[in-house]
């Protein structure tokens, strides 16, 4: 081989090294940040700047990019913690929390691992409130024991570039033989109920009922009031008119002693006429009936 050739190889060898350096030098020095993430950059092992998403430049072999940070809001589920109530009774409860990197700098270097100090800052925080509770308190108060946990998580979170939006208890689950006796509880209240709607049902029924017979006895005595009212008119106008008829007849005391006798029989129809008067023309008529009927049988007296 001579001693071009040898030239041409080594040159052809400078060319390679160079073109891998360039490359090298280039993928060090650009950086693409995809949206919704964050990377710091150290320079010399010091903080330097943070990335935001799209192209960005660095210093080869001078800039660090540390492992990008994933700024969207995170939803985590820790596992069920055993929490002591106001009453001394053990509960497992499941915590769900919604967080967000806001600043990528404070989250990489004010703590070693945010994710677990969250968890580790909800757990006892969950505690400390629920410690204060009793086990039904506990159970009605989820609203308010999220919004405390949220609170005290935000502000303690603040300092390492974490925003918590929203803090949730998935499951509260007290001791078996709490939920036993709390189903029974539950049975019993709601059998109550029922026997409270039966009776109350019963006595509506009732009350409908006595209202039904009020108004029909009410309606059937107007009826009755109405009826009476009606033939005491009916019998005012038949005396009226019979009235009226006697006296333009001009009868004579042994026509209206006549139809007394006939009245007779009618006044002491019934079996609660028990004692009946006589009125006293009655006794009259019968006076001239009597002589009427004196003077018909009576012989004549022979003319003189």
């Amino acid at each position: 081989m001579t001693d071009t050739a040898i030239g041409q190889i080594v040159a052809l060898v400078i060319v390679l090294v160079i073109v891998i350096f360039v490359i090298v030098i280039l993928a060090k020095a650009i950086r693409i940040i995809p949206q919704a993430s964050a990377g710091v950059v150290e320079r010399l092992g010091k903080y330097h700047k943070t990335l935001m998403p799209g192209l960005n430049l660095l210093v080869p072999f001078i800039d660090r990019l540390r492992p990008l940070l994933d700024l969207r809001e995170q939803v985590v589920s820790f596992p069920p913690q055993p929490v002591i109530t106001e009453d001394n009774l053990v509960v497992s409860i499941d915590t769900v929390v919604f967080f967000q990197v806001t600043d990528a700098r404070a989250a990489t270097y004010e703590i070693a691992n945010y994710l677990g100090a969250v968890e580790q800052l909800a757990t006892t925080t969950l505690r400390n409130v629920v410690g204060g509770l009793n086990l039904e308190q506990a159970l009605t108060s989820r609203d308010e024991i999220n919004s405390k946990l949220r609170i005290v998580l935000d502000e303690a979170t603040g300092k390492w570039g974490i925003r918590v939006g929203r803090v949730e208890l998935k499951a509260i689950d007290p001791p078996a033989s709490i939920q036993d006796s709390m189903e029974k509880q539950m049975r019993a209240e709601r059998e109550r109920r029922a026997v409270i709607l039966t009776a109350e049902g019963t006595k509506q029924s009732a009350i409908l009922q006595a209202e039904g017979h009020r108004q029909s006895a009410i309606l059937s005595a107007e009826g009755d009031a109405k009826a009476q009212v009606l033939r005491a008119q009916g019998e005012a106008e038949a005396i009226t008119t019979v009235f009226e008829a006697i006296h333009r007849g001009d009868p004579d005391p042994k026509l209206l002693a006549y139809q007394y006798l006939q009245t007779l029989p009618k006044i002491a129809e019934g079996s609660a006429n028990k004692l009946w008067v006589i009125p006293s023309e009655l006794t009259e008529a019968l006076k001239g009936i009597g002589t009427a009927f004196g003077d018909r049988g009576a012989p004549k007296k022979p003319a003189e």
